[in-house]
């Protein structure tokens, strides 16, 4: 059977001090923070997800962000380049996690950047984003780790959002919804549906229809009632200030096999 396990990180006590690109900083709580965090967590164990904790980064404030870390596609995990300096420091222990449960590894090196919220997979498609965070060297070696398996890499232009993943997810169905003042091109993917809410535009699928999304989008929520999915809201307020989303929260590998 195909695996549900989801790597995640705990917030850093100094999570206010992360990065901020495309809003203005607000004041965050650390504590309801961690609240949060962990409402995260429990909701992807109670849909049936085994997750993992990748060792605590508290020295970098975006480390929560575990989702820039790799991309995995069937059992590889190609380790990041964040394009921001001060995440590089995060992957190390990621890797360690991704190999303790039996990812083939493989890395991005210099001069490529690569965040793992820039790559957006829908089947064996693998869309990128050509932004600030990941240049053209990280898409040519995203496409020499993952051709060779199957996939087919597309990149995307995005100039509006910090990743690609901050603009677009896709439903079930391959059908890729986004908020459309932040999606540069939906004409780059075959079916775009927009939904009403920025936070709308981020699922993470947790199986069986449901849908792992922010409980700040209730219209979209609705709309994906409507279409027979099951929304599974959950309050990541402290996060969304910081730029974060439900699928940056955590790495989801569902093709490693036991």
């Amino acid at each position: 059977m195909p695996s549900q396990q989801a790597l995640v990180r705990r917030p850093s006590p100094r999570l206010a001090d992360g990065l901020v690109t495309h809003i203005d900083r607000q004041p965050v709580d650390a504590a309801l923070a961690m609240r949060q965090w962990e409402g995260y967590v429990q909701a992807l164990r109670e849909h049936g997800w085994h997750t993992t904790e990748v060792d605590a980064a508290d020295d970098c404030p975006d480390a929560v962000f575990v989702e820039d870390t790799m991309v995995v596609f069937r059992n590889v995990a190609l380790i990041a380049r964040p394009g921001a300096d001060s995440r590089k420091p995060e992957t190390r222990a990621a890797r360690a996690a991704a190999e303790a449960l039996g990812c083939s590894v493989n890395e991005v090196r210099a001069p490529g950047t690569l965040d793992g919220g820039d790559v957006l997979k829908i089947g064996d498609t693998v869309y990128v984003g050509r932004g600030g965070r990941t240049n053209a060297d990280g898409v040519r070696q995203l496409r020499a780790a993952f051709e060779p398996l199957g996939a087919r890499v597309v990149a995307v232009p995005m100039s509006k959002v910090l990743h690609l993943k901050s603009a677009v997810t896709a439903l079930p169905d391959g059908t890729v919804i986004g908020y459309p003042p932040l999606v540069d091109d939906p004409a780059a993917f075959p079916r775009f549906l927009p939904v009403p809410e920025e936070p709308g535009a981020h699922v993470v699928l947790l199986g069986g229809g449901r849908l792992l999304m922010a409980a700040s989008a209730p219209k979209s929520a609705e709309l994906f009632a409507d279409l027979g999915y099951r929304p599974v809201p959950v309050d990541i307020g402290e996060f969304e200030k910081m730029e974060g989303c439900v699928t940056c929260l955590s790495v989801r590998l569902r093709e490693l096999y036991a």
